[in-house]
C-alpha cells in the first residue's frame, strides 16, 4: 500500500482564497489570483491524510463561509 501524503488546506495571503498543498511542496500558486503562495508561511487551516479527504475538508469550509456571508 502506498504511503498517503499528508495535504494542508491553506489561504493565500494575497486574496484570502482556500487551496490545497501537499506538505512536501515549498510554493503554490492560486487558483484565484495567480500568487506564488510561500507555503511554509501561509496561514494552515486544516490538514489530512489525503488528498481526498483535504478536497472534502476544503468544500465544507467554503461553504460554511458562503452561509455565513448570507446569514
Amino acid at each position: 500500500m502506498k504511503d498517503m501524503a499528508i495535504t494542508f488546506v491553506v489561504v493565500c495571503s494575497r486574496c484570502g482564497g482556500l487551496l490545497l498543498a501537499k506538505a512536501e511542496q515549498k510554493t503554490r500558486t492560486c487558483p484565484y489570483c495567480g500568487s506564488n503562495v510561500a507555503l511554509q508561511k501561509a496561514k494552515k487551516v486544516a490538514s489530512a491524510k489525503s488528498a481526498n479527504e483535504a478536497s472534502m475538508i476544503l468544500r465544507k469550509l467554503k461553504f460554511e463561509g458562503m452561509a455565513n456571508k448570507q446569514g
